[in-house]
């Protein structure tokens, strides 16, 4: 599982020009589900970003976490991360997860943030969507649950 997080002043979601998600400061998250990911992944990436230091103190240090802030929080899926652009010039998906169980995944990943995150927004899972941003910093992170150690 495969995350872009940015920390952002504002951001939303539209589909069909519909606004589905908006939030005030906290982090904007793209999820990419790849195969063979489960429930552990998600948990992982879940404490991971919320946990994750990259708001300032008063020192203008970053060293508040999202929870610290009481940051809110948008999840956008985005299945385009696990594009493979090593050969040619298309990206290939096939390590992106089958839409019927990544949709679970998503779904799960949104609800277990709800447990931990006052505001919690997002996007609509195979949706064209339009996302919209004011990134602070600008601070934008990769994170994978592969990727461990």
């Amino acid at each position: 599982m495969r995350v872009v997080v940015q920390r952002v002043d504002q951001a939303s979601v539209k589909v069909k020009d519909r606004l589905v998600g908006n939030i005030s400061k906290g982090i904007l998250i793209f999820l990419g589900i790849e195969k063979g990911d489960n429930h552990k992944d998600a948990d992982y990436l879940l404490e991971k970003v919320i946990h994750l230091r990259i708001f300032e103190d008063d020192d203008g240090k970053m060293n508040r976490s999202l929870k610290d802030i009481s940051g809110e929080m948008l999840v956008v899926s985005q299945f385009t991360l696990l594009g493979d652009c090593r050969k040619g010039r298309r990206p290939a998906f096939t390590s992106a997860e089958e839409p019927e169980r990544s949709n679970l995944l998503y779904s799960y990943f949104i609800d277990s943030a709800k447990e931990r995150i006052p505001v919690v927004q997002a996007g609509i899972f195979q949706a064209m969507m339009k996302v919209e941003l004011v990134n602070d910093g600008p601070v934008t992170l990769l994170l994978d649950s592969k990727k461990l150690f």
